[in-house]
Protein backbone atom coordinates (compact mmCIF):
# COMPACT_ATOMS: atom_id res chain seq x y z
CA UNK A 1 0.00 0.00 0.00
CA UNK A 2 1.42 3.56 -0.98
CA UNK A 3 2.31 5.80 1.86
CA UNK A 4 0.30 8.42 1.92
CA UNK A 5 2.41 11.99 2.62
CA UNK A 6 2.63 13.82 6.13
CA UNK A 7 3.49 17.31 5.50
CA UNK A 8 5.63 19.03 8.09
CA UNK A 9 3.74 21.88 10.03
CA UNK A 10 5.14 25.31 8.88
CA UNK A 11 5.25 26.61 12.52
CA UNK A 12 8.31 24.00 12.30
CA UNK A 13 9.21 24.08 9.55
CA UNK A 14 9.70 28.08 9.83
CA UNK A 15 12.23 27.49 12.67
CA UNK A 16 14.59 24.65 11.53
CA UNK A 17 13.74 24.28 7.69
CA UNK A 18 13.10 27.45 6.09
CA UNK A 19 15.90 29.14 7.20
CA UNK A 20 17.81 27.00 4.61
CA UNK A 21 18.32 28.79 0.83
CA UNK A 22 17.56 25.55 -0.66
CA UNK A 23 13.97 26.05 0.75
CA UNK A 24 13.50 29.78 0.14
CA UNK A 25 11.01 28.48 -2.45
CA UNK A 26 8.29 27.80 0.40
CA UNK A 27 8.69 31.15 1.79
CA UNK A 28 8.86 33.07 -1.29
CA UNK A 29 5.44 31.57 -2.72
CA UNK A 30 3.62 32.06 1.25
CA UNK A 31 4.99 35.86 0.72
CA UNK A 32 4.11 36.25 -3.03
CA UNK A 33 0.64 34.93 -2.39
CA UNK A 34 0.15 37.13 0.95
CA UNK A 35 1.81 40.14 -0.30
CA UNK A 36 0.20 39.91 -3.93
CA UNK A 37 3.69 40.54 -5.92
CA UNK A 38 6.35 38.41 -6.49
CA UNK A 39 8.62 38.28 -3.71
CA UNK A 40 12.56 37.18 -3.50
CA UNK A 41 13.86 36.61 -0.15
CA UNK A 42 17.78 37.53 -0.88
CA UNK A 43 19.07 36.60 2.71
CA UNK A 44 17.54 35.26 6.11
CA UNK A 45 18.82 37.96 8.67
CA UNK A 46 20.22 37.75 12.34
CA UNK A 47 17.42 39.89 14.49
CA UNK A 48 19.14 40.83 17.73
CA UNK A 49 22.36 42.50 16.07
CA UNK A 50 21.83 45.81 17.72
CA UNK A 51 20.72 44.84 21.07
CA UNK A 52 22.75 47.64 23.35
CA UNK A 53 22.30 45.82 27.07
CA UNK A 54 21.69 42.62 28.76
CA UNK A 55 18.12 44.25 29.55
CA UNK A 56 17.32 45.52 26.42
CA UNK A 57 14.43 43.51 24.37
CA UNK A 58 14.91 41.04 21.91
CA UNK A 59 12.61 41.18 18.84
CA UNK A 60 11.41 37.84 18.93
CA UNK A 61 10.56 37.03 14.78
CA UNK A 62 10.50 33.49 13.46
CA UNK A 63 12.28 34.60 10.04
CA UNK A 64 13.21 38.23 9.36
CA UNK A 65 14.45 38.50 5.72
CA UNK A 66 15.73 40.74 3.13
CA UNK A 67 13.94 40.54 -0.22
CA UNK A 68 14.86 41.62 -3.36
CA UNK A 69 13.66 44.77 -3.02
CA UNK A 70 15.57 45.92 0.51
CA UNK A 71 13.22 45.74 2.29
CA UNK A 72 12.36 43.62 5.72
CA UNK A 73 10.03 41.25 6.06
CA UNK A 74 9.42 39.57 9.44
CA UNK A 75 7.07 36.29 9.52
CA UNK A 76 6.39 34.54 13.44
CA UNK A 77 4.20 32.03 14.42
CA UNK A 78 2.71 32.29 17.99
CA UNK A 79 1.02 29.03 19.30
CA UNK A 80 -0.33 31.00 22.73
CA UNK A 81 -2.34 33.79 23.52
CA UNK A 82 0.27 36.77 24.76
CA UNK A 83 -1.60 39.53 26.61
CA UNK A 84 0.11 42.32 24.43
CA UNK A 85 1.16 40.91 21.30
CA UNK A 86 0.20 43.90 19.61
CA UNK A 87 2.68 45.78 21.44
CA UNK A 88 5.38 43.06 20.51
CA UNK A 89 4.72 43.20 17.35
CA UNK A 90 4.49 47.14 16.95
CA UNK A 91 8.43 46.83 19.07
CA UNK A 92 9.27 44.56 16.47
CA UNK A 93 8.83 46.60 13.54
CA UNK A 94 10.70 49.57 15.40
CA UNK A 95 13.23 47.31 16.19
CA UNK A 96 14.23 46.31 12.65
CA UNK A 97 14.07 49.63 11.25
CA UNK A 98 16.61 51.09 13.48
CA UNK A 99 18.54 48.23 13.51
CA UNK A 100 19.19 48.67 9.77
CA UNK A 101 19.77 52.58 9.96
CA UNK A 102 23.19 53.40 10.66
CA UNK A 103 23.62 56.68 13.29
CA UNK A 104 23.75 59.56 11.73
CA UNK A 105 23.04 58.05 8.37
CA UNK A 106 19.63 59.87 6.25
CA UNK A 107 16.33 59.02 6.68
CA UNK A 108 16.10 57.94 3.24
CA UNK A 109 17.99 54.48 4.61
CA UNK A 110 14.94 53.82 6.51
CA UNK A 111 13.33 50.34 4.77
CA UNK A 112 10.16 49.70 4.37
CA UNK A 113 9.14 46.33 7.25
CA UNK A 114 6.19 43.76 6.89
CA UNK A 115 4.98 42.40 10.28
CA UNK A 116 2.94 38.79 9.27
CA UNK A 117 1.95 36.92 12.19
CA UNK A 118 0.22 33.27 12.28
CA UNK A 119 -1.94 33.38 15.20
CA UNK A 120 -3.20 30.04 16.48
CA UNK A 121 -5.03 31.55 19.28
CA UNK A 122 -7.98 34.38 18.82
CA UNK A 123 -6.92 37.80 19.24
CA UNK A 124 -9.59 40.61 19.51
CA UNK A 125 -12.96 40.18 17.92
CA UNK A 126 -13.60 39.85 14.17
CA UNK A 127 -15.44 37.32 11.68
CA UNK A 128 -12.29 37.21 9.28
CA UNK A 129 -8.93 35.11 8.97
CA UNK A 130 -7.08 37.95 7.57
CA UNK A 131 -6.39 41.54 8.70
CA UNK A 132 -4.11 44.11 7.13
CA UNK A 133 -2.88 47.22 8.58
CA UNK A 134 -0.98 50.07 7.05
CA UNK A 135 -0.51 53.79 7.37
CA UNK A 136 -2.84 56.10 5.27
CA UNK A 137 -3.08 60.24 6.28
CA UNK A 138 -6.55 61.11 4.70
CA UNK A 139 -8.06 64.46 4.71
CA UNK A 140 -9.98 65.22 7.75
CA UNK A 141 -12.45 67.18 5.75
CA UNK A 142 -11.61 65.92 1.81
CA UNK A 143 -11.07 62.41 2.60
CA UNK A 144 -8.50 62.52 0.35
CA UNK A 145 -4.87 60.25 0.56
CA UNK A 146 -1.89 62.58 1.54
CA UNK A 147 0.85 62.13 -1.17
CA UNK A 148 4.65 63.07 0.16
CA UNK A 149 6.97 64.39 -2.91
CA UNK A 150 10.94 62.70 -2.07
CA UNK A 151 13.62 63.16 -5.00
CA UNK A 152 14.98 59.95 -5.40
CA UNK A 153 18.02 59.82 -8.65
CA UNK A 154 17.71 63.54 -9.28
CA UNK A 155 13.80 62.86 -10.02
CA UNK A 156 10.91 64.39 -7.57
CA UNK A 157 8.83 61.39 -6.94
CA UNK A 158 5.44 61.49 -5.11
CA UNK A 159 4.80 58.47 -2.60
CA UNK A 160 2.07 57.49 -0.57
CA UNK A 161 3.10 57.14 3.12
CA UNK A 162 1.67 53.10 3.19
CA UNK A 163 4.64 52.69 0.38
CA UNK A 164 7.32 54.32 3.22
CA UNK A 165 5.31 53.20 6.95
CA UNK A 166 5.31 49.57 7.99
CA UNK A 167 2.21 47.18 7.06
CA UNK A 168 1.05 44.33 9.43
CA UNK A 169 -0.88 41.25 8.63
CA UNK A 170 -2.60 39.00 11.40
CA UNK A 171 -3.66 36.05 10.47
CA UNK A 172 -6.06 34.25 12.90
CA UNK A 173 -5.74 30.47 11.38
CA UNK A 174 -8.56 29.11 13.98
CA UNK A 175 -10.95 31.58 11.93
CA UNK A 176 -10.80 29.68 8.63
CA UNK A 177 -13.83 27.36 7.65
CA UNK A 178 -14.35 27.66 4.26
CA UNK A 179 -13.75 25.18 1.15
CA UNK A 180 -9.83 26.29 0.07
CA UNK A 181 -10.67 27.69 -3.88
CA UNK A 182 -8.10 30.97 -4.07
CA UNK A 183 -4.19 30.62 -3.73
CA UNK A 184 -4.65 32.25 -0.19
CA UNK A 185 -6.86 29.92 1.31
CA UNK A 186 -4.83 27.14 0.03
CA UNK A 187 -1.50 28.92 1.78
CA UNK A 188 -4.25 28.78 5.08
CA UNK A 189 -5.59 25.78 4.80
CA UNK A 190 -2.42 24.40 5.09
CA UNK A 191 -1.21 26.48 8.08
CA UNK A 192 -4.25 25.32 9.99
CA UNK A 193 -4.43 21.67 8.82
CA UNK A 194 -0.73 20.24 7.27
CA UNK A 195 -2.81 19.27 4.13
CA UNK A 196 -1.53 20.03 0.69
CA UNK A 197 -3.28 19.42 -2.14
CA UNK A 198 -1.20 17.25 -4.37
CA UNK A 199 -2.60 18.76 -7.47
CA UNK A 200 -2.14 22.58 -6.20
CA UNK A 201 -0.08 25.01 -8.34
CA UNK A 202 -0.17 27.51 -5.66
CA UNK A 203 3.37 29.45 -5.40
CA UNK A 204 5.18 27.59 -2.34
CA UNK A 205 3.22 24.62 -1.77
CA UNK A 206 4.32 22.98 -4.71
CA UNK A 207 7.65 23.43 -2.90
CA UNK A 208 6.02 22.82 0.42
CA UNK A 209 4.83 18.98 -1.01
CA UNK A 210 8.53 18.30 -2.21
CA UNK A 211 10.70 19.91 1.09
CA UNK A 212 8.28 19.11 3.79
CA UNK A 213 7.51 15.93 3.98
CA UNK A 214 7.50 14.53 7.28
CA UNK A 215 8.69 11.00 6.53
CA UNK A 216 11.64 12.56 4.82
CA UNK A 217 13.26 14.10 8.06
CA UNK A 218 16.03 11.61 9.99
CA UNK A 219 15.09 9.86 12.84
CA UNK A 220 16.38 12.71 15.33
CA UNK A 221 13.95 15.77 13.57
CA UNK A 222 11.03 13.08 13.56
CA UNK A 223 11.44 12.51 17.41
CA UNK A 224 11.79 15.98 17.83
CA UNK A 225 9.06 17.36 16.01
CA UNK A 226 6.85 14.45 17.37
CA UNK A 227 7.64 15.91 20.53
CA UNK A 228 6.53 18.94 19.64
CA UNK A 229 3.37 18.24 18.30
CA UNK A 230 2.59 16.36 21.75
CA UNK A 231 3.33 19.66 23.74
CA UNK A 232 1.61 21.63 21.29
CA UNK A 233 -1.58 19.04 22.38
CA UNK A 234 -1.43 18.83 25.75
CA UNK A 235 -1.11 23.10 25.85
CA UNK A 236 -4.19 23.21 23.30
CA UNK A 237 -5.49 20.87 26.17
CA UNK A 238 -4.83 22.71 29.25
CA UNK A 239 -5.96 25.82 27.64
CA UNK A 240 -9.44 24.57 26.64
CA UNK A 241 -9.79 22.79 30.52
CA UNK A 242 -9.24 26.39 31.64
CA UNK A 243 -11.47 28.01 28.88
CA UNK A 244 -14.21 25.60 30.04
CA UNK A 245 -13.46 25.82 33.98
CA UNK A 246 -13.57 29.51 33.49
CA UNK A 247 -17.10 29.67 31.80
CA UNK A 248 -18.37 26.97 34.33
CA UNK A 249 -17.11 29.21 37.03
CA UNK A 250 -19.14 32.22 35.27
CA UNK A 251 -21.73 30.02 34.90
CA UNK A 252 -21.83 29.31 38.88
CA UNK A 253 -21.01 32.92 40.02
CA UNK A 254 -24.00 33.85 37.82
CA UNK A 255 -26.24 31.50 39.06
CA UNK A 256 -25.05 32.50 42.66
CA UNK A 257 -25.52 35.96 41.99
CA UNK A 258 -28.62 35.57 40.27
CA UNK A 259 -29.81 34.05 44.27
CA UNK A 260 -28.21 36.91 46.28
CA UNK A 261 -30.01 39.69 43.37
CA UNK A 262 -33.57 37.87 43.98
CA UNK A 263 -33.12 37.93 47.22
CA UNK A 264 -32.23 41.32 47.86
CA UNK A 265 -35.65 42.34 46.08
CA UNK A 266 -37.60 40.14 48.53
CA UNK A 267 -35.75 41.83 51.34
CA UNK A 268 -37.21 45.26 49.38
CA UNK A 269 -40.42 44.32 48.68
CA UNK A 270 -41.00 43.14 52.35
CA UNK A 271 -39.83 46.09 53.84
CA UNK A 272 -41.98 47.94 51.59
CA UNK A 273 -45.10 46.56 52.49
CA UNK A 274 -44.06 46.74 56.65
CA UNK A 275 -42.88 50.71 55.77
CA UNK A 276 -46.83 51.30 54.01
CA UNK A 277 -47.66 49.61 57.29
CA UNK A 278 -46.51 52.07 59.44
CA UNK A 279 -44.10 49.52 61.14
CA UNK A 280 -41.46 50.54 63.04
CA UNK A 281 -37.92 51.50 61.60
CA UNK A 282 -36.27 49.33 63.99
CA UNK A 283 -38.62 46.47 63.14
CA UNK A 284 -38.60 46.78 59.34
CA UNK A 285 -34.21 46.28 60.17
CA UNK A 286 -34.73 43.67 62.43
CA UNK A 287 -37.00 41.89 60.09
CA UNK A 288 -35.32 42.19 56.71
CA UNK A 289 -31.55 42.84 57.20
CA UNK A 290 -32.05 46.41 54.90
CA UNK A 291 -30.44 49.38 56.62
CA UNK A 292 -31.85 52.23 58.09
CA UNK A 293 -30.20 54.20 54.64
CA UNK A 294 -31.74 51.67 52.19
CA UNK A 295 -35.43 51.65 54.09
CA UNK A 296 -35.64 55.76 54.00
CA UNK A 297 -35.52 55.58 50.31
CA UNK A 298 -38.03 53.12 49.90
Amino acid sequence: MEQKDKYIRFDWAIKRLLRNKANFGVLEGFLTVLLGEKIQIMEILESEGNQQREDDKFNRVDIKARNSKDEIILVEVQNTRELYYLERILYGVAKAITEHIDLGGIYANVKKVYSISILYFDIGQGNDYLYHGQNTFLGVHTGDCLKVTTKEQGAIIRKLPAEIFPEYFLIRVNEFNKVAVTPLEEWIEYLKTGTIRPDTTTPGLEEARQKLIYYNMNKADKLAYDRHLDALMIQNDVLSTAKLEGLEEGRVEGREEGIMVGRQEEKIATARNLKSLNIPIAVIVQATGLSIDEIDRL
